[in-house]
């Protein structure tokens, strides 16, 4: 039997190990890999390309990489790629009708949660923020609505109380990759037979922004560690304090615990037995790994230290942004 010809689509570091186990499996010949443009990154902005570019090179697959799908002449270089399948795992664009049924056996999407939850941006982050006790992978073949379409395979982990965006996306981008293999194979040989989404179900995945970086100490402990997780490590997490001289200045929250039986003044930062604490309406979070604006990230004792050598001490008062 002729290997599978299958057009791979994908972005970001969560995509490559879809990649890499497609070409690990002689049942399928990745003829093509599309991923976005290389884009201006860092404080130097560097046009860098995307890591699906550089592993697609590294293994000597040609790469095309178009602004958008849909300008003059792109569908007609994927239609002569000749597809039996489309994998696509965060592309970075949405496909039209024509794309969707260009490949013999269909579009098969990874999607980072146990659908039809969380459908959208940023199912990873939002099942942390939501108390989710587990998440996980679905393949899916792709329709016209976003994440919308039949569900093929499902792969679970549970979410621990220390697990970040960064340890689940590392954990479901190689389940992922463990799925497709199982997916591609069951729908060529005809034994996986797809479900629908149940709609009653739905919940949405919004985009994160920079305005959710805020930690209010008005907020329940256990809530603002989920959120400290969850936006690690983008967009982040961040209090304002009264600094020396009466300036605010901006701490960021790198890593933090919950202490629900402990109690302090809502709003203030303050020491007990060696561990620094933020009291919130609810317990108190202890701060383990923290940074000031535009100084190296440190731990609960070189937080102190640097207090006691700049003339500032514990209580701090936690404010709004400036």
């Amino acid at each position: 039997m002729a290997a599978l010809r299958v057009v791979f689509m994908g972005t970001p570091d969560f995509s490559v190990p879809a990649l890499d186990a497609l070409c690990g499996d002689s049942r399928f010949e990745v003829v093509g890999v599309y991923t976005q443009p290389d884009r201006p990154t860092g404080r130097g902005l560097q046009t860098i390309p995307s890591p699906v570019k550089k592993a697609a090179l590294e293994k000597g697959l040609p790469v095309f990489q178009p602004e958008k799908l849909t300008l003059p002449g792109e569908f007609e270089k994927l239609a002569a790629l000749n597809p039996d399948q489309i994998v696509v795992v965060a592309f970075g664009q949405i496909l039209k009708k024509n794309v969707l049924e260009l490949p013999k056996k269909g579009c098969v999407n990874i999607h980072a949660s146990l659908l039809p939850r969380w459908r959208g941006a940023a199912p990873i982050q939002r099942s942390i923020l939501e108390g989710d006790a587990e998440t996980g992978v679905t393949t899916m073949l792709m329709a016209e609505k976003l994440d919308a379409g039949d569900i093929l395979m499902k792969g679970t982990t549970p979410i621990g109380l220390e697990d970040t965006a960064q340890t689940l996306h590392d954990r479901l981008s190689k389940l992922g990759a463990e799925l497709i293999l199982p997916t591609l194979k069951g729908l060529a040989d005809g034994t996986l037979k797809s479900q629908k989404q149940n709609e009653a179900q739905v919940t949405y995945a919004e985009k994160l922004g920079k305005d959710m970086e805020g930690l209010d100490p008005a907020l329940t402990a256990t809530v603002l560690d989920r959120r400290i997780r969850a936006l690690n490590p983008w967009p982040g997490t961040s209090v304002w304090v009264a600094g020396s001289g009466g300036a605010t200045q901006r701490l960021k929250v790198k890593q933090a615990r919950v202490h629900a039986g402990l109690k302090g003044a809502s709003g203030q930062i303050f020491e007990r037995s060696g561990m620094v604490l933020m009291a919130t309406a609810q317990g108190c979070l202890e701060l383990q790994r923290v940074q000031w604006d535009g100084r190296k990230e440190v731990d609960a004792a070189g937080f102190l230290n640097g207090l006691r050598g700049s003339g500032q001490q514990l209580p701090l008062e936690i404010r709004s942004k400036p």
